[in-house]
């Protein structure tokens, strides 16, 4: 008789993973502790799931996907959003961990997401180190726009010193990150040549590196898919809809944005597509994306061939 493949579903909560398998239907529940993912890798092990699927929560899967990957199980972490749009396409509106865990295993068959290389230990920490950053940054910017509403001179004085102490805490991050990308040879490597295009810097490189490693080793066209800049089509019948970015990832595009900001004047390619696409009638702000597109086109062809920046070459790859 034909086996059928077997698709896990695990929702992360802060003390528990609720665990269902589809299509047995078989569920139950570990506790997210070292003994509790000990024992779900061995469960899981004894069934050889053809897919484990969990939602991305904040950090707190990180942990279950290092252990399940590490038992050479194939696993991967999907975007909350993803599971949001799929239950409502399936009807479902209740919700419980239990139910949860039974859709994401129902995604896991339907949909079967691709698994992506899991990072190492080193990686895991160099991203927190970058989430870190992020947060420091949000932070300063939100004590800033506190301290323009205060009229007390001792609550702004608190304030400016949390703001200082906030700043120190963001130079430590910084000089910890880029003194691990020197150390490592295949990321300083990568930097150098990142750093190389004009209009993109440190903060730039370090997101490219840590949260796009499939850098180099995509077409320019899945690349711009997974990061969230290539236009969705919006079409039916004869209507032709108006076409727009959505999805990808949230901080890559978001350091993108910045960067194709500062190239727009001092990068030669991207200045004169910007004007270019101007010129044509094109609103700002569809040439700013255009040409955000272009610049991840032309990052990821010197990465792919490991060649620095050369406006010629760069014009012809991209």
């Amino acid at each position: 008789m034909e086996t059928l493949e077997c698709f896990v579903g695990i929702d992360v909560a802060k003390a528990k993973l609720d665990v269902h398998l589809h299509p047995s239907g078989e569920a139950f529940t570990v506790p997210r502790t070292s003994d509790g993912i000990c024992s779900l890798v061995g469960r899981l092990q004894a069934c050889a799931p053809a897919l484990v699927v969990l939602e991305a929560t904040g950090g707190l899967e990180t942990v279950v996907v290092s252990a399940l990957g590490l038992a050479k199980l194939p696993v991967v972490a999907i975007n909350p959003r993803q599971m949001r749009d799929f239950s409502r396409a399936a009807g479902y509106i209740a919700k419980t961990d239990r139910l949860d865990a039974r859709l994401i295993a129902l995604f896991a068959a339907r949909m079967r997401p691709e698994t992506r290389p899991l990072p190492n230990e080193q990686s895991i920490k160099l991203a927190e180190l970058l989430a870190r950053r992020e947060q420091l940054i949000s932070m300063i910017t939100a004590e800033t726009n506190r301290r323009t509403t205060l009229m007390s001179k001792q609550l702004t004085q608190q304030v400016d010193e949390h703001i200082e102490w906030l700043k120190e805490r963001l130079v430590d991050i910084e000089a910890a990150l880029d003194g691990a990308i020197r150390k490592t040879p295949l990321w300083r490597e990568t930097a150098d040549l990142l750093t190389s295009v004009p209009g993109v810097g440190p903060a730039m490189t370090r997101t490219l590196l840590f949260e796009l490693p499939e850098l180099g080793s995509l077409s320019r066209r899945r690349i711009s898919a997974l990061v969230g800049v290539a236009p969705m089509a919006r079409d039916s019948g004869k209507m032709k809809g108006k076409r727009s970015i959505r999805g990808g990832r949230g901080a890559v595009r978001a350091k993108l944005f910045m960067a194709t900001w500062v190239a727009r004047t001092h990068n030669p390619i991207i200045r004169a597509s910007y004007e270019r696409l101007i010129a044509a009638g094109k609103p700002r702000k569809v040439a700013l994306v255009a040409c955000m597109r272009r610049l991840l086109s032309i990052l990821n062809a010197i990465v792919k061939t490991k060649t620095p920046w050369n406006s010629n070459l760069a014009q012809n790859r991209s």
